[in-house]
């Protein structure tokens, strides 16, 4: 059995990387396991509120069992978002697990995003804690544990996906190119929000274009997380 814990912010290719996983005939997937509880123990604001809570398991300690519980199939995928990791509550599980760190240009990530939801903080994308969580696996490990970058998956997701498996200790399969078009079964309640693009694909989509300039409130925060996004970069496979 391994267990997967796949690290990015939102808007950053995160659920076209668990629909790969989950295309997989030996894996499980699992769409944020902790949103709920971020949203109950943050109390931020966020589309379909109610639903997610209302849906989701918002116990830390329930939540952080299940996370190293082994599931019903040889791999087990989890689709985490680093700000879901709030601060005061022990992180040192996460060591117990596989981990990878998905990263994408803070620009990208904050055009995406707005076109879903207009309320965006430095926090909200998740970059501050990213590196938290890498710096706190490296230690742990001696070493870089993987980093894929949004931009090198889509401009060539066979060998980056192939690179990812093995860094991951599985092998890499074909499956993980394609899937078919849809609402999958390990949505989270939230999909109907902000998954219509990756509904509407068959994998991942080519190359991203340029991006265009933001507007100066964004592009402050674009540059708040750059340097958290570079740090990362320079180990990515």
């Amino acid at each position: 059995m391994t267990i997967i814990a796949m690290w990015s912010g939102p808007r950053n290719i995160s659920t076209a990387m668990m629909y790969s996983f989950g295309n997989r005939p030996d894996c499980t997937a699992w769409d944020e396991p902790f949103y709920a509880f971020s949203l109950v123990h943050h109390g931020n604001d966020h589309p379909m509120r109610d639903e997610i809570i209302a849906a989701g398991d918002s116990d830390w300690t329930s939540l952080v069992r299940k996370c190293l519980t082994p599931a019903e199939r040889p791999v087990f995928y989890q689709k985490h978002m680093t700000h879901h990791m709030l601060k005061g509550y022990d992180r040192g599980w996460i060591k117990g697990l596989t981990n990878a760190f998905l990263i994408r240009d803070p620009r990208r990530v904050l055009a995406s995003y707005t076109k879903k939801w207009s309320d965006v903080s430095l926090r909200d994308i998740g970059f501050i804690e990213q590196a938290e969580i890498f710096d706190m696996v490296a230690d742990d490990l001696g070493r870089a544990p993987p980093v894929i970058d949004a931009d090198d998956i889509l401009a060539d997701p066979e060998t980056l996906l192939a690179r990812l498996c093995t860094a991951c200790g599985i092998g890499f399969d074909t499956s993980m190119l394609m899937w078919p078009p849809g609402p999958k079964p390990f949505d989270g309640v939230w999909a109907p929000h902000w998954y219509n693009a990756v509904w509407a694909s068959r994998g991942f989509g080519g190359p991203a274009q340029d991006q265009s300039t933001l507007p100066p409130a964004l592009q402050r925060i674009a540059d708040e997380a750059q340097p958290f996004y570079e740090k990362l970069k320079a180990f990515r496979i």
